[in-house]
C-alpha cells in the first residue's frame, strides 16, 4: 500500500504515456474541449516520453511512483528553460486519476525538490495551466508563488495561458 519513488528507465517510458494522456484527460476535462485532449492517444504519448528521454536523459530526471507494483505517477524536472543556472524546471507531475488525494503528487514534489537541491539549484520553477485550479491550489499549498510571467501553449488546437510559479529551495 506504500507508495514507492524510483528514478524512471526506458521500460518505463511507454507506460509514463499512457499515464500522461489520462491525467491530462481526467485533469484538463473540467475546462478544455474533448477533442483538445483527443490526440495523442496513450500510444502517442508513450512515443513522444521515449523520444524526449532520447534528448534530455543527461541533463533531466524523471522518476516514476509506483503502489501495489503499478505505476501511479510520475514527475519530470530539469534546467530551467529561461537559462537561470541557480533554477531548476518541474517540467510535470502527473497522477493516474484514482491515485489523486493520496499523497503521491506531494510525495513526488518533495523528491523534486530535493533532488534540485542536490544539483545546486537555489530556486524551482513551473508552468502551470491558469484554467487548472486544482494544480494551482496543489503547488500554492507547497510553497509555489506565482511570479508574474505567462505563456500560451496548444493542446491539441485549444489554446492555453499558462503561469509560472516558482520558490526558493
Amino acid at each position: 500500500m506504500t507508495v514507492i519513488l524510483r528514478p524512471a528507465t526506458e521500460v518505463d517510458l511507454m507506460p509514463v504515456g499512457a499515464l500522461h494522456q489520462r491525467s491530462r484527460v481526467a485533469t484538463y476535462a473540467s475546462f478544455l474541449p474533448p477533442e483538445a485532449l483527443a490526440e495523442p492517444g496513450p500510444e502517442a504519448m508513450g512515443r513522444y516520453w521515449v523520444e524526449r528521454w532520447r534528448w534530455e536523459r543527461d541533463d533531466h530526471r524523471m522518476t516514476v511512483a509506483e503502489r501495489d507494483g503499478r505505476l501511479v505517477g510520475f514527475s519530470y524536472l530539469g534546467p530551467d528553460d529561461e537559462g537561470d543556472p541557480a533554477t531548476g524546471l518541474l517540467n510535470a507531475i502527473h497522477l493516474d486519476p484514482a491515485e489523486r488525494g493520496r499523497g503521491t503528487g506531494r510525495a513526488l514534489m518533495v523528491d523534486a525538490l530535493a533532488a534540485m537541491r542536490s544539483r545546486g539549484r537555489s530556486r524551482a520553477a513551473l508552468w502551470v495551466l491558469e484554467g487548472n485550479a486544482d494544480a494551482r491550489r496543489f503547488y500554492e499549498r507547497g510553497g509555489w508563488t506565482p511570479e508574474g510571467s505567462r505563456r500560451e501553449e496548444h493542446i491539441g488546437a485549444a489554446v492555453t495561458d499558462q503561469l509560472r510559479y516558482a520558490r526558493p529551495l
